[in-house]
């Protein structure tokens, strides 16, 4: 029989029609063998019994035999490939089409594969969370550009804690764990990692590791342990491992278009939230169901954060800034001491002396570039105003600045020949180490329209927005017709100053 439909005839006919099988097969016009099997209601499939003649390929098999068998004792990344096979057989004399060697390459492949069986595995809440990066692509400043993305996965309630970095720095690394704790609202008492750089120095005979030492210190302040898979044996981690492509299939498609990894992370968390209320197929509770309740098991976190940074003892250049990977940061001139450390976060930069955070910048994270905060600079502008038209910080500002600023220095030069203008107007950009910018801008503004084009103008200005005059309402006396009977024309009679002129006659007679 060649179709489902046949079959049904068949069996309608003899079980329905209570028709004989000859009379069956004389009707169809076929055997008695054919209407037999159809009313066995076996399903047969076609059996090869003896292989397909191949003129062309087949002189040419036991060769490709061959070169497999030889790939076992190959290295991993220098094995024949069907493409290798092709060429070598080629020279041979082989004249036939590259995709018959594919299709012979892959069926000998397919029956010398074994089967990988793996045990079911089953986590009790708050023991074990999984960690693993993955990549993805967003739109930032618009631009394509590729993300690290950090993961870590409760492997009892599933949850899901996903954070997008520019880079895999140690870093990084340490800052991701500690938004995760935060998000699971604990810490779990075992973490499952790949053999990564930023947690290991050299991986060991067995499963014996070299740990780095800032990862032990941040380990031992979370009480965590640590485990680390067999290489290539990815499985051995399989709740991250799933949890990485669905993380980037369903929070990042479409790709977000953002301004800023800030953006990203915010709408990234989001969907992390939104994923809690997802049912996993199998489970009877929602993951932020299980989550309740494992997150009463989970170690609770440490009173304060470890400062997931790298630490360096950096100098002072002459142009009153310190270099971080190429980079050059800006330092308040006044603060440019000839040693300092620097601090780097994933997102930051903190310069400190002596313990204390002397200015904070965004991190970088190109190459070669200048990194310049102009405040950092005024005082040294003040000294020496001659400089301000060509000076790299004040020209950078001045691209930024509204247009207000402009037409304040305007009327300054104008109003002050020299150098007199420039000071005053730097002496007003002063203002924003103290004040909101918008803020003085709104002095500025107003300054400019009173007419006191100058420093002490701009803060009197400034003072009134911070410090507004409270307005006193009219007292209403509607309920108390008598006192407002009584006071009425209070403060409105007319004054008589003849008792002045007595007092003023009295004097001089005096």
């Amino acid at each position: 029989m060649k179709t489902v439909e046949e079959r049904e005839m068949i069996r309608r006919a003899y079980y329905l029609e209570h028709k004989s099988m000859r009379q069956i097969a004389d009707e169809l016009g076929i055997s008695r063998n054919t209407v037999r099997d159809a009313l066995d209601n076996v399903s047969r499939e076609y059996i090869l019994h003896k292989p397909r003649p191949a003129p062309v390929l087949g002189p040419y098999m036991a060769r490709i035999d061959e070169m497999l068998a030889e790939n076992v004792r190959l290295p991993r990344k220098q094995r024949y490939t069907s493409r290798r096979i092709y060429k070598v057989i080629r020279k041979e004399g082989y004249k036939g089409a590259e995709s018959s060697v594919r299709r012979y390459v892959g069926r000998k492949r397919g029956e010398q594969k074994a089967v990988d069986t793996y045990l079911p595995l089953e986590f009790d809440a708050g023991t074990d969370a999984q960690v693993d990066w993955g990549e993805g692509m967003v739109i930032m400043g618009g631009e394509g550009i590729t993300v690290e993305l950090f993961m870590m996965r409760l492997c009892y309630s599933r949850r899901l804690f996903v954070m997008a970095f520019p880079f895999q720095k140690q870093e990084a690394f340490l800052e991701g764990h500690v938004r995760a704790f935060h998000h699971f609202g604990g810490v779990p008492q075992r973490l499952t990692y790949d053999n990564l750089t930023t947690a290991l120095l050299r991986t060991l005979k067995g499963r014996n590791r070299k740990e780095q030492e800032t990862f032990i210190a941040f380990r031992s302040h979370y009480l965590f342990s640590s485990n680390f898979c067999t290489p290539r044996m990815p499985h051995q981690k399989g709740r991250i491992e799933d949890g990485v492509g669905f993380g980037r299939r369903n929070f990042l498609v479409p790709p977000p278009e953002v301004d800023s990894f800030h953006e990203l992370n915010a709408q990234i968390l989001e969907s992390c939230l939104e994923d809690d209320s997802r049912r996993i197929h199998g489970q009877q509770k929602t993951i932020k169901e299980d989550w309740e309740e494992e997150k009463v098991r989970l170690l609770p976190l440490p009173h304060s954060d470890y400062a997931c940074c790298v630490t360096r003892s950096v100098r002072v250049n002459p142009y009153s800034q310190v270099e971080y990977e190429t980079n050059r940061y800006s330092v308040p001139v006044e603060s440019a001491f000839k040693n300092l450390v620097l601090r780097a976060y994933p997102f930051r930069i903190d310069i400190l002396h002596q313990d204390q955070v002397i200015t904070t910048h965004q991190r970088c994270h190109g190459r070669h570039q200048d990194i310049i905060e102009p405040l950092h600079y005024l005082p040294l502008l003040e000294q020496r105003p001659g400089a301000f038209e060509h000076a790299k910080p004040m020209r950078r500002w001045r691209e930024q600045l509204p247009p207000v600023y402009e037409q304040l220095l305007v009327q300054l030069r104008a109003k002050w020949e020299g150098s007199r203008g420039i000071r005053e107007f730097l002496s007003i950009l002063k203002l924003h180490r103290d004040y909101p910018a918008q803020t003085v801008q709104q002095a500025v503004t107003l300054a400019l329209e009173y007419g006191c084009v100058h420093a002490d103008g701009v803060l009197l200005c400034l003072n009134q927005l911070m410090n507004p005059e409270i307005v006193i309402p009219p007292l209403d006396l509607a309920d108390h017709p008598k006192l407002e009977q009584k006071l009425m024309g209070v403060g409105c009679q007319s004054v008589d100053l003849s008792c002045y002129e007595q007092l003023l006659g009295k004097a001089g007679r005096g």
